[in-house]
């Protein structure tokens, strides 16, 4: 049995956590909530969980953490004020925010609020427990020390240890500023050994370029309230040892609080200063962090590259010299031709290596004080100031090109590229940041027109169709938020009894000055413009509302059918928005049914099958839309929960040909044999009809029954559905 009052101390006589660390976990996604609450819990955490911030609030009012996950944006009240009230309340609990806010400021802004660490959403779990297991080791720290603090005056034995002991590192200095004394946290934080610094001068130890600081705060004269405190300075680490990790190899970063200490023996009025004290807490890794938090703010993840931002800042710079000193300047657009075949067909790991290595041939072309960014994909951008004429950019986008032109070997795999640059030149062109990096992208989209694999310097004329486009995609968000789009309904008839099985959605654009538009005059814009999600979300919101209508008045049960786009099923809220919207207007599953077409259904396959898998599990239908014009492959028939196959409607209007009857005839029978429900799309005459029931397909969607009507129309079809359509009465579009 150990009678060391120390020794004591560590075996346990204090327990900085108890067994299981109680962790509190603050969110609005009841998902997240729930994912983290599981994580933690299977790593033996004793969990509770906040929906929000007021709910937080109440939580730490009534019970002690060990440690807080807070996300930042919550809409009752935000992850800072959060912040403020733990400072208050409980001051001693470490704060990891885990956001999904990419704004530089957010992160600094929450170190600085007090926040131990910053976890970006999405995260790795092993990296998020990793930060949390680091937190609380260093809170388990904090809380021994403090309590060794507090008991520094019973015996000089107990503060020697608790001083050699301590995370900080912790001097005294005599009047001149030469070490007294230095406990042995400066040998693992700067590599001195205490003996080494011992009647030195302070300034042995601290960065050039902040000695003048530390004249006032290293060696503080000042006592009481007044003294400095919290005062980040750089240390210098000794140049003779070997220090792994150090910050910029050699230095650190601290917090400094120091006081003047004073002869207790001299009288009031003498006041002998003696010295100072000063406590240096190591920040190293918190400024890493922000540094971290600050790079990925301004670089690309990927390449290394500066992004946009720091692109158009340099841009600024070399705009502003290049007026001084009278010189033109050019900013090139960068695209890779062909790069998504490439990274369709070879995945996104073999894009990867293939951008970096394109990256490193740029570098190669480029002159010392060009600067190169990726802008993102596969588009970079150059800035060359300094130029002397036009030449010079013709001469390096040729070396660009040429150098390009050249196989890349990755991974086993030798790929071919090239590049399409649009260039233009200040002042000729202009002297606005936004505006150049406009035209010369301008530019490089008019070289991909023209074959590609070019250089197209910037031209007035190209601004039209451009022009044309951005105002189609303001239109497109406008018309969004005014209610300008409508849904039409085509029936698909039983092609037996002519009776309505089904509608597909078709969307329509009431736009104020061009009238009904369709798809083909908007979607384009739509897709690339990243417009379409959520447009895509107000059908879904509007198909299932008609849905929900027709059941209401106790209309025949029908399936809908919905056009699904590449964006919208790339997007991660996919499988959520069209759960909301079957839940939101209490529908049964089996009513809806998604087309997606077969070349979209292969972009990404597995992670494809994945997610319609769960929408299938929902009971919600699959359709292939314009089936036989893509893969046609019985790998995704089988792998994909399908239901439907959509008959592309040129092969139903080119039926006289034998060649068309075969195929057709072949698709149906695929259906059937494999249980799919078959509908043949752009039927017109009745000699189509009479081929499509000759060979037995289920359904027919077209003119010859009826053109796109609105939901009111929609609906009398469907009251007068026992009728349904036949020869005679079918509905003429």
């Amino acid at each position: 049995m150990s009678h060391d009052p120390v020794e004591a101390e560590q075996h346990g006589s204090v327990s900085a956590f108890p067994v299981r660390p109680h962790v509190l976990v603050v969110d609005d996604e009841p998902l997240i909530l729930e994912g983290l609450k599981r994580l933690l819990a299977a790593r033996e955490f004793d969990v509770s969980t906040a929906g929000g911030g007021c709910d937080a609030l109440i939580a730490i009012g009534k019970q002690q953490f060990d440690a807080i996950l807070l996300d930042l944006g919550m809409p009752d009240l935000n992850g800072n004020e959060v912040l403020r009230f733990v400072a208050e309340r409980s001051p001693g609990t470490p704060v990891i925010v885990v956001s999904g806010e990419s704004a530089i400021d957010a992160a600094i802004r929450a170190l600085r609020g007090g926040a131990a660490d910053f976890v970006r959403k999405p995260y790795e779990p092993e990296e998020l427990l990793r930060r949390i297991d680091n937190v609380l080791a260093r809170r388990r720290l904090e809380k021994e020390n403090n309590h060794i603090l507090q008991r520094l005056q019973q015996s000089e034995k107990w503060h020697r240890f608790l001083v050699n002991s301590s995370p900080d590192f912790i001097y005294t200095l005599d009047k001149d500023g030469r070490f007294t004394f230095v406990n042995e946290r400066v040998e693992s934080l700067l590599g001195y050994r205490s003996e080494d610094l011992l009647g030195q001068h302070y300034s042995l130890v601290v960065h050039e370029d902040d000695i003048a600081r530390a004249e006032h705060v290293f060696n503080e004269r000042r006592a009481g309230d007044r003294n400095a405190r919290n005062i980040e300075i750089r240390l210098k680490c000794n140049p003779g040892a070997r220090r792994p990790r150090l910050m910029n190899g050699r230095c650190k970063s601290v917090e400094l609080t120091a006081t003047g200490m004073y002869d207790e023996q001299a009288s009031p009025f003498e006041q002998r200063f003696i010295g100072s004290y000063g406590v240096a807490k190591d920040i190293t890794e918190r400024k890493q962090a922000e540094e971290t938090v600050h790079f990925q703010a301004y670089h690309d993840l990927l390449t290394g590259l500066p992004n946009r931002a720091l692109f158009r800042d340099h841009l600024g710079l070399m705009l502003a010299q290049a007026k001084r000193n009278q010189k033109p300047l050019a900013v090139l657009s960068l695209d890779l031709d062909h790069f998504k075949v490439i990274n369709d067909s070879l995945g996104h790991t073999i894009g990867d290596e293939l951008l970096l290595a394109v990256g490193a041939r740029l570098r190669q072309c480029l002159r010392e004080g060009d600067t190169l960014a990726r802008l993102g994909g596969d588009e970079f951008a150059v800035l060359l100031p300094t130029l002397a004429s036009r030449g010079d950019v013709e001469h390096i986008c040729r070396k660009i090109i040429q150098v390009l032109s050249k196989p890349v070997y990755v991974k086993g795999h030798e790929i071919y590229i090239s590049v399409s640059i649009g260039a233009c030149v200040s002042p000729d062109d202009g002297d606005m940041i936004d505006s150049l990096i406009r035209q010369a992208e301008i530019a490089m989209y008019q070289a991909k027109s023209q074959g590609r694999c070019r250089l197209q310097f910037w031209e007035s004329g190209m601004q039209a169709p451009y022009s044309e486009r951005m105002q189609i995609e303001a239109d497109l968000r406008r018309g969004l938020a005014r209610n300008e789009f409508v849904l039409f309904y085509q029936p698909q008839v039983d092609t037996g009894t002519g009776e309505v099985r089904g509608f597909e959605a078709l969307l329509r654009w009431w736009h104020p000055q061009r009238g009904l538009l369709t798809p083909a005059d908007f979607i384009p814009v739509a897709e690339e413009s990243g417009v379409i999600v959520p447009i895509g979300d107000w059908v879904l919101r509007q198909a299932s509302a008609q849905l929900a209508e027709w059941q209401r008045a106790g209309l025949p049960p029908v399936r809908l059918s919905i056009n699904i786009s590449a964006r919208q099923l790339e997007n991660p809220d996919f499988v959520d928005s069209v759960m909301r919207a079957i839940q939101v207007y209490a529908l049964d599953g089996h009513q809806m049914e998604l087309e997606i077409t077969e070349s979209l259904l292969m972009r990404d396959f597995e992670a494809n099958a994945i997610k319609l898998g769960r929408l299938s599990a929902s009971g919600i239908r699959l359709a292939i839309d314009d089936f036989g014009t893509g893969y046609s492959s019985f790998k995704y028939l089988s792998r994909f929960p399908i239901h439907t196959l959509k008959i592309d409607q040129s092969f139903v209007q080119d039926l006289e040909r034998e060649e068309n009857i075969s195929i057709v005839n072949a698709m149906i029978a695929m259906g059937r044999g494999m249980n799919l429900n078959v509908v043949a799309e752009g039927v017109e005459t009745e000699s189509q009809l009479v081929r499509l029931q000759q060979m037995r397909c289920h359904e027919m969607q077209g003119y010859f029954y009826s053109a796109p009507v609105s939901g009111h129309e929609a609906t009398h079809l469907l009251a007068n559905r026992a009728r349904g359509f036949g020869h005679a009465g079918r509905a003429a579009g």
